[in-house]
């Protein structure tokens, strides 16, 4: 059972040596351009909201 273990964590190490890692400004840039678009993606919604909001409450008095 040890040994399989033992195999799993090298075969782990193996791949990971495989994956292509971003670098430092790759990554604060990607994260700058997901925090944009949640922001833009949650004004939307916001807006979307009251519009509904409001022409709910014009048909309904």
């Amino acid at each position: 059972m040890f040994a399989k273990i033992a195999k799993f964590f090298s075969e782990v190490v193996v791949e990971l040596k495989k994956v292509s890692w971003s670098t430092r400004s790759e990554l604060i840039q990607s994260t700058q351009v997901v925090l944009l678009s949640t922001a833009l993606l949650g004004l939307f919604i916001a807006v979307v909201d009251i519009v509904i909001s409001q022409v709910v409450g014009v048909v309904i008095k």
